[in-house]
C-alpha cells in the first residue's frame, strides 16, 4: 500500500496563518513533520499538545541547500515507507524540497511569500523565489525573497539582485520574528543582526518603473516595443512593416559581425541589442496583424534545435563536430523533403551575399556527385575564364564574362578550403591600408 504524502503551507509561521482545515489534519496525521522548529506555528502546536517532529537536525548536519533537500527527502520518504505523513512547509511556491517528493495533496493556506507581499501592501503582479534559489531579471514586478537564512545567503542573494536593482533599491524586511522594518535599502539586506535571519525571514523588492531601470531584460524589451508601437507611440515605429525592415534585420547583422571582428565587445553587446530589437519589432508586427507571435518565434527555433540535435535529444551519435554536421544536413534535408541536388540548390536563399551563395551551391553540387571542374584542376579553369575576358577586349566584357570568372574565383577557394568572403574582405582592407599609408606620406 502506498502511504499519502499530504503538505501544509505554514505561511509566515505564526499561529494566526493556521487554518482549520490545517489543524485537523495536523491532529489527525499518523505523522506530522515540521522543516523547523523556529516559528510561532511550532510553539502553539506545543502549547495544544499536538505531536510533530522537525527536519533541524538536517540543517545542522548539511554542507550546502542540496545536500539538506536531499536529506530531507530521504528521510519523509523513509517515514512513507510506513505511514502517511503530513508535511509542513512555509510555502509550498518556493520550498526547494517538495520537488524531490511525491505529494499527494496541499491543502489551502497562505504563502509566506504573499504572506509578506500582503504585509507589504503590494499589489501588483509579484514574482516569488526562495534566497537559495534566487534568479535575478523581473525588476517591474513586485519581488518576494523567502527562506533568508543566513547573513552569508543575504550577502549572496544582494550581489545577483545588484544587477538588476541599484543598492539605493527601497525594501522592506520581515525577520525571522516577524517584525517588519521598513526604510531599508538593498545594500541592507545582509546588515542585519543575525537573529533576524531564518527560514521565516522574507525581504520585498517593490517594482522599479521602465524610465528609471539602468538595467533591463527581454520583456522590457518587449513592453518598449509595445509602448512605440500603441496608441500614442512613435509615428515612425507604428507604421513599419516586416518588409519595410528587411533592410534594418540585414545591416544590423552585418554590423554585429564587424564588430566581432574588431573584438570590441561592449560593441558586439550593442549590436546584438540592435539585431535583438529586430526580432522584437517584427514579434510586436506579427501579433498586430496575426502573422506570427513571439511565441511561434521561440516555439519555431527550439523545435528545430531539438529535432536537429537527435545527438543529444536523441539516440543518434556524432562523436565531433564535422559528424555533427553531416547529422544535421542529414536532418535538415529530411524536414525539407530535399531530395535531388535542384531541391538542395533552390533551398539556398537568393538574397544571399552572392559570393557565400555560389560557395553553397558549388558545394551542395559536389555532394551530390556534381563536381563543377568535373574533375579539372580549378585553377585551369580560372584561367580559361581569364582568356575569355581577354577575348572580349577592353570595353567588351560582359556580366558573362564577369560572372564566369568569378564562379571559377569561388570554385578555386572552395577547392583550397578558402572562405571567399573573408579573403576579399582582408585584400580590400589591406588595399584601403595602403591608401591611406598612401596618402600620409
Amino acid at each position: 500500500m502506498k502511504h499519502k504524502l499530504t503538505v501544509l503551507p505554514l505561511g509566515g509561521g505564526t499561529e494566526d496563518e493556521l487554518t482549520l482545515g490545517m489543524l485537523r489534519a495536523m491532529r489527525e496525521a499518523p505523522c506530522l513533520v515540521l522543516r523547523t522548529r523556529q516559528c510561532g506555528a511550532a510553539r502553539y502546536l506545543e502549547q495544544a499538545g499536538i505531536a510533530f517532529e522537525t527536519l533541524d537536525r538536517f540543517y545542522e548536519s548539511s554542507d550546502s541547500f542540496d545536500e539538506l533537500d536531499e536529506k530531507s527527502a530521504a528521510y519523509i520518504r523513509e517515514l512513507l515507507a510506513g505511514k502517511d505523513v503530513c508535511l509542513a512547509v512555509f510555502d509550498p511556491l518556493t520550498d526547494t524540497l517538495l520537488p524531490r517528493l511525491d505529494v499527494n495533496e496541499a491543502l489551502p493556506g497562505v504563502s509566506a511569500a504573499l504572506s509578506a507581499a500582503a504585509a507589504a501592501g503590494a499589489g501588483a503582479e509579484t514574482l516569488i523565489g526562495s534566497a537559495s534559489a534566487l534568479k535575478a531579471g523581473a525588476a517591474r514586478k513586485v519581488r518576494v525573497i523567502t527562506e533568508i537564512d543566513s547573513r552569508l545567503l543575504a550577502g549572496e542573494c544582494k550581489l545577483k539582485l545588484l544587477d538588476t536593482y541599484g543598492p539605493e533599491h527601497p525594501m522592506i524586511l520581515f525577520a525571522q520574528s516577524g517584525r517588519k522594518t521598513e526604510g531599508l535599502t538593498l545594500e541592507d539586506l545582509d546588515r542585519q543582526r543575525d537573529d533576524v535571519y531564518g527560514h521565516l525571514c522574507r525581504c520585498v523588492l517593490p517594482p522599479v518603473p521602465l524610465t528609471e531601470k539602468t538595467r533591463f531584460d527581454t520583456e522590457d524589451l518587449a513592453e518598449v516595443m509595445r509602448i512605440l508601437r500603441g496608441e500614442g507611440g512613435c509615428p515612425w515605429d507604428r507604421q513599419q512593416t516586416h518588409e519595410s525592415l528587411r533592410p534594418y534585420l540585414i545591416e544590423e547583422a552585418y554590423e554585429t559581425a564587424s564588430a566581432i571582428v574588431e573584438e570590441d565587445w561592449e560593441h558586439v553587446a550593442d549590436e546584438l541589442g540592435d539585431v535583438l530589437l529586430q526580432v522584437f519589432f517584427h514579434a510586436n508586427i506579427g501579433e498586430q496583424y496575426g502573422t506570427f507571435s513571439m511565441g511561434d518565434i521561440t516555439s519555431a527555433i527550439c523545435r528545430k534545435m531539438i529535432a536537429r540535435h537527435r545527438h543529444i535529444f536523441g539516440t543518434d551519435e556524432c562523436p565531433d563536430a564535422e559528424a555533427v554536421i553531416r547529422n544535421w544536413d542529414k536532418i535538415k534535408s529530411e524536414e525539407k523533403h530535399l531530395k535531388t541536388a535542384t531541391d538542395r540548390i533552390r533551398d539556398i536563399p537568393a538574397l544571399l551575399p552572392q559570393l557565400m551563395r555560389a560557395e553553397k551551391v558549388l558545394k551542395r553540387c559536389a555532394a551530390a556527385g556534381f563536381d563543377y571542374a568535373e574533375g579539372r584542376d580549378a585553377s585551369e579553369l580560372l584561367e580559361e575564364a581569364l582568356e575569355q575576358v581577354k577575348h572580349a577586349g577592353k570595353g567588351n566584357v560582359g556580366e558573362d564574362e564577369i560572372g564566369r570568372l568569378l564562379l571559377n574565383c569561388v570554385n578555386l577557394a572552395r577547392q583550397n578550403q578558402v572562405e571567399c568572403e573573408t579573403a576579399l574582405q582582408k585584400r580590400v582592407d589591406a588595399y584601403a591600408k595602403q591608401i591611406e599609408i598612401t596618402e600620409k606620406a
